[in-house]
């Protein structure tokens, strides 16, 4: 979907009353959904398990510090 067209969408989703900000808000998640989407469909994903590990080790780490 082009980028305007996602804009007007987003728009007519807001209320007529909402702030600039609202608006931004609102814009920057659309747009992080998208490039994680993009990202999951090329295969860039990290599963539960690694993650997981990765804080067990991040933590254990650190215990003895």
């Amino acid at each position: 979907m082009e980028a305007k067209q996602t804009v007007r969408e987003l728009l007519d989703r807001l209320p007529d009353d909402c702030s600039l900000d609202d608006v931004l808000y609102h814009l920057y998640v659309v747009h992080a959904v998208q490039k994680g989407r993009a990202e999951a469909d090329a295969g860039h994903v990290v599963t539960h398990d690694e993650v997981a590990e990765a804080l067990r080790r991040k933590w254990q780490l650190g215990a003895g510090e």
